[in-house]
């Protein structure tokens, strides 16, 4: 497996195992119950076919967690060949299934079965084969809707949950045009502090990684991060950067907007007590004015369902606070794969980079963080080759190499810069004599 593939079957591990490493002391109890309910709950296993995890494995994995002090890096593993395809079936069996059972949601297997021979007289299905391949997709029989058991919730300590989300902002200026900004915030669910909140142009992952950042400078570390469903959640990198950091990212569930309410409650607070009042016209200036009213008045306001300002209720425990970890950027840099040139030359992001010597022709792992792409890792086969620098084609074309393959870097001086061939004849200067 590649060095992505294992840190996302790590990240799914830790999401697996953070109720039994992130609550505070649990009972036996509660424990084997938490235990008992994730071995009878269906997964989406990354790289594998199986939807049910053992008891013996979860344990196996809090040990993994455990011994390696806490480190995401403990949960790694060497992967799989199986990518979780059926063993009984080819993948155009499989698609044709699914796709019968979605234009016929409620026929039976049988017939179903049935409809695959009308449409291919040669294929043989095995109905439990076919049963284990709806589960796994999610398509067997719906059951019943029941009424579901809601209930109002709260966290016990600061930093214990935060949410976020992204209100539609108003439209700012930036140069000479009017653009569409978008507010993300990030509340503490205990406190109904805000950590950080900032106008953006776009509400994709760059910019939410971005706030995320700010906030854990600011705040310290959440145990667990409440958020949607939208693409720049789901993605690996931000799995990846909570699974680090020892935060559990939990999304909450479609068409479910009831988990967000007091995220929603605040965006209610920004449009009706901030933007009615905002006068300026700049991106910079509206970013500005919300943190002035941010910090000023809401923060110093007492909060309706707490009795306290949201800064009094964060700040009362601060011996709970994880502060943020001194080498908080390396946490957030992504993965990129890449193979070394020929000329050693690495392309990320639009930009030529220069590789080690022992690395040509080989595929590395590149470790940077999009702000700063002076620092950029190589790693290969798990071992790390320092940082690259980005490449001086002026400094390269006066590179020379001995006998021994050694590299000398030519002179630069006016002294030894190129002289071109005399135009005039006997090498006179113009004007002079022959």
């Amino acid at each position: 497996m590649t060095e992505e593939q294992k840190k996302q079957v790590a990240t799914f591990r830790f999401g697996v195992i953070h109720e039994l490493v992130n609550t505070k002391e649990l009972c036996r109890g509660e424990r084997e119950r938490l235990i008992r309910e994730k071995c009878e709950r269906r997964w989406s296993i990354p790289f594998s076919n199986k939807t049910r995890i053992g008891r013996t494995t979860i344990l196996r994995w809090l040990r993994l967690y455990k011994a390696g002090n806490g480190k995401i890096e403990s949960l790694l593993t060497s992967g799989r060949s199986d990518r979780g395809a059926s063993r009984s079936m080819d993948e155009e069996t499989c698609l044709s299934l699914i796709g019968f059972r979605r234009e016929f949601p409620r026929i039976t297997i049988s017939s179903l079965i049935s409809k695959m021979r009308e449409a291919n007289p040669e294929v043989r299905l095995n109905p439990s084969s076919v049963h284990r391949l709806l589960k796994r997709e999610g398509l067997n029989r719906p059951a019943e809707q029941k009424a579901e058991d809601r209930r109002k919730f709260e966290a016990e300590l600061a930093n214990e949950i935060w949410q976020s989300d992204v209100m539609h902002g108003p439209m700012a200026r930036v140069g000479e045009k009017m653009r569409k900004t978008y507010l993300i915030a990030f509340l503490d669910d205990h406190s109904r502090l805000v950590p950080h909140g900032e106008f953006y142009l776009s509400e994709g992952l760059v910019c939410f990684l971005d706030a995320f950042e700010k906030c854990l400078l600011k705040r310290g570390l959440p145990r667990k991060l409440y958020v949607d469903n939208g693409a720049a959640y789901r993605s690996h990198h931000l799995e990846q950067v909570c699974a680090s950091l020892g935060i559990a990212l939990i999304h909450a569930r479609p068409y479910m907007p009831q988990g967000k309410g007091k995220i929603e409650r605040f965006f209610r607070s920004v449009r009706e007590g901030f933007l009615t009042g905002f006068k300026g016209e700049s991106l910079k200036d509206l970013n500005e004015a919300f943190s002035l009213w941010l910090e000023d008045i809401y923060h110093g306001r007492k909060h309706g369902s707490t009795g306290q300002t949201p800064f009094e209720r964060f700040t009362s425990n601060m011996e709970c606070l994880r502060p943020a970890p001194a080498d908080l950027m390396g946490h957030f840099r992504k993965v990129a794969r890449r193979r070394v040139a020929k000329d050693r030359t690495i392309i990320l992001d639009g930009k030529l980079f220069e590789g080690p010597v022992s690395l040509i022709g080989k595929q590395v792992d590149l470790l940077y963080h999009e702000r700063n792409m002076d620092r950029v890792e190589v790693r290969y086969d798990g071992k790390s080759y320092g940082f690259i620098a980005a490449v001086d084609i002026h400094v390269n074309c006066r590179v020379k190499r001995d006998r021994n393959n050694n590299p000398q870097v030519s002179p630069s001086g006016p002294a030894h810069r190129y002289k071109g061939g005399n135009l005039w004849s006997g090498g006179c200067e113009p004007g002079g004599k022959s």
